[in-house]
């Protein structure tokens, strides 16, 4: 597996479950919920409307298989599938990504908040670095997840 990029980090092979000619799905290093994983194409286009047509294509197919997988290894049926397309949609990395996140009834007290959650949950103050996931966490979802692919 080639080095990958999600803007201006560099992606360890270990926290990716799937990659295709185009794509790339990794598990998030601050979920706002568990489970909650990205969904990014290999080429670091900024924002949608820089996608090539076949990266579009491969970014979504990509993004409903994985969405199969996490409604499955996380037993929910329900997701959100989000993405924050420029800075005033709260978009942090200036690099495409689908967020995928496995819901659950209860999971927020009003629905939409995860909307909120997911605004701020990437912001990288040092004061909240320590709900950051370690490597080792991180590596051993991503392990779990990559079994569905094989």
């Amino acid at each position: 597996m080639a080095t990958l990029r999600f803007g201006q980090h560099i992606i360890k092979s270990s926290v990716v479950f799937l990659q295709t000619e185009l794509s790339f799905a990794l598990v998030n290093r601050k979920p706002v919920v568990p489970g909650h994983v990205l969904v990014c194409p290999i080429r670091p286009a900024e924002r949608f409307r820089d996608l090539q047509p076949e990266e579009l294509t491969d970014l979504f197919q990509t993004s409903q298989k994985v969405a199969k997988v996490v409604e499955q290894h996380f037993k929910v049926t329900s997701l959100t599938i989000a993405i924050q397309d420029g800075p005033e949609a709260g978009q942090t990395v200036k690099h495409v990504h689908i967020h995928i996140l496995p819901r659950k009834k209860g999971d927020f007290s009003r629905n939409d908040d995860v909307y909120v959650e997911l605004q701020k949950h990437d912001q990288e103050t040092p004061e909240e670095s320590h709900q950051w996931r370690t490597e080792e966490e991180m590596a051993s979802e991503a392990a779990d997840l990559r079994k569905y692919f094989i």
